[in-house]
């Protein structure tokens, strides 16, 4: 979601049970969060032209219930330095959620598997990050005017932990740094940061995802443009899907 490093950017340490410390941007939003909310809450997405795809979101560990969550949209541990999500649950739609499934199961040969940072976002998360940010720093937030493949629940946010010890194997950068150590093929940091990065990546793309190259854990999935902005709660999924809770 965000991009490079932004200018008004404050740099946090905050330390997590048995995990690396993690380091989280903040930014000073341009008014109060819960007044955004209430105006994100409101509006309506962009009108998209075309045909698409039934969105049909599917929750990772109902599917696979040895991949791990750390929503970071659903504590303060995030860019705006409170709440987003109501809940910290993590989607996508049906096909990219059971490539990301075939992925894990592959990692798991190699005593490895996939903790997840984020997934579907509802569209008034998006406006509230733009609405948020200083338009000089827009580059480095989704127009909710266009959407996010967040949006469309075909993109993921997520790193790679040991099965042996349940600890997230440390990477060139943290989740959402805003620097060229986040970048996809960033030649610094140490050897064995790299060969992380690297066996997070292969394993994604022999599923169909795509990295984004400035975010290192930022995947895309290939069918991305066939699905339409979604802009649902995560506690009205199912229900939107059209099947039982």
């Amino acid at each position: 979601m965000i991009r490079r490093l932004i200018p008004s950017v404050v740099l946090l340490c905050i330390c997590l049970p048995a995990q690396e410390a993690q380091q989280t941007f903040h930014i000073q939003p341009l008014r109060p969060v819960p007044e955004l909310r209430a105006e994100a809450l409101k509006a309506q997405p962009p009108a998209e032209q075309g045909e698409f795809l039934k969105p049909d979101l599917v929750e990772l560990v109902k599917l696979d219930p040895t991949i791990k969550l750390d929503i970071h949209y659903a504590s303060s541990n995030n860019f705006l330095g409170t709440p987003l999500y109501t809940e910290a649950r993590a989607f996508l739609e049906r096909p990219a959620a059971e490539a990301l499934v075939r992925a894990n199961e592959k990692l798991h040969q190699q005593g490895y598997g996939l903790l997840i940072f984020d997934g579907y976002r509802p569209w008034y998360v998006t406006k509230i990050f733009w609405d948020a940010t200083p338009p000089q720093d827009h580059i480095y937030v989704a127009d909710p005017a266009q959407g996010s493949r967040h949006n469309r629940g075909c993109a993921v946010d997520l790193t790679i932990y040991s099965l042996k010890t349940g600890e997230v194997l440390p990477m060139p950068s943290g989740y959402d740094e805003m620097s060229e150590r986040a970048h996809a093929d960033y030649a610094g940091g140490t050897a064995e940061e790299r060969a992380n990065r690297a066996i997070l990546r292969s394993a994604m793309e022999a599923e169909g995802f795509t990295v984004y190259p400035e975010e290192w854990w930022h995947f895309d999935y290939k069918d991305w443009r066939k699905y339409p902005i979604v802009n649902v709660p995560f506690a009205e999924v199912e229900i939107d899907n059209g099947s039982r809770k």
